[in-house]
């Protein structure tokens, strides 16, 4: 791409939704990057925000968001900036659970007793403001009120947070992978500035790396990624998990939730408890 853009898409919850989830069904825009939230509740208006990485990616999400019908949508392009790590530095920090996400210009503000995570902006997913992200952290502290796990891997680790928020609260063994080199890298910095290490970081695409293997069975599973790929390693977490170990499925929409559900119900897994923030979901399922 010869200058980065952003697409715009606004109209009804329903084309929104639909919209994001003609984006997600696309094997060629499974790397996309957008955001789908509520910008007026009054009017009944939704946003979704993509950043294209390639003239054809930009062609395939604006063509996505047209084809739902009933959303406006518009193509901007954007000044040579680290839009990303703008847009973070502005951003409050997310309170879930005892859990408490924050960067650097807000480190004044952590609560007494909360286990405070510093994730900085960064080219990588997870900051903690993202629904999915949140859903996770809130799952996570839930279940830790029960029990502890001394095995914990995240799949799809991007910043690390989910890891390390494993590591900060006592699990030994926590492994984390991404497909994006860059993101283990900024998932091991990340582990690091929160003296979280028990949280190691591998570049791997799914579950067959030896490092991974090397530490199951895992008592819990992290896989905050999108809705496709996590039906498709269904079975791999089924064997990655110890019997009665726990799986925190999000990256999906309240609309692609019966689908990912079928597929790991399919394998024994059984719902404990699932989570809606705005238009996305997290599942909480425990292996028999």
């Amino acid at each position: 791409m010869s200058q980065p853009l952003q697409i715009v898409a606004k109209g009804p919850r329903a084309a929104a939704e639909a919209a994001a989830a003609v984006i997600d069904e696309d094997p060629a825009l499974e790397g996309a990057t957008y955001s789908i939230l509520e910008e007026d509740e009054d009017r009944g208006i939704w946003r979704i925000d993509a950043f294209p990485t390639s003239d054809a990616e930009a062609k395939g999400i604006e063509a996505s968001l047209k084809k739902s019908g009933g959303l406006k949508v518009v193509v901007e392009t954007l000044a040579d900036a680290d839009w990303l790590a703008m847009a973070l530095s502005g951003l409050p920090p997310v309170r879930a659970g005892r859990f408490f996400v924050y960067g650097a210009h807000d480190g004044g503000r952590v609560p007494g007793g909360a286990v405070a995570l510093r994730i900085e902006a960064g080219a990588a997913f997870g900051t903690g403001h993202h629904g999915t992200t949140v859903g996770c952290l809130q799952a996570f502290d839930a279940l830790l009120k029960k029990r502890r796990f001394n095995r914990v891997l995240d799949v799809g680790a991007g910043t690390g947070l989910l890891a390390i928020a494993a590591a900060r609260t006592g699990s030994p063994i926590v492994r984390g992978t991404d497909i994006d080199r860059p993101s283990v890298r900024i998932a091991g910095e990340n582990a690091k500035l929160n003296q979280a290490k028990a949280a190691r970081f591998v570049y791997a695409n799914g579950l067959s790396n030896r490092r991974v293997r090397e530490q199951a069975p895992y008592d819990l599973v992290f896989a905050n990624i999108l809705a496709r790929p996590l039906v498709g390693l269904a079975q791999d977490i089924h064997g990655a998990l110890a019997p009665g170990g726990m799986v925190i499925l999000s990256g999906l929409l309240r609309t692609q939730q019966r689908t990912v559900l079928a597929a790991y119900a399919s394998r024994g897994f059984r719902l404990c408890r699932r989570i809606h923030r705005d238009a996305w979901a997290t599942l909480v399922l425990r292996r028999p």
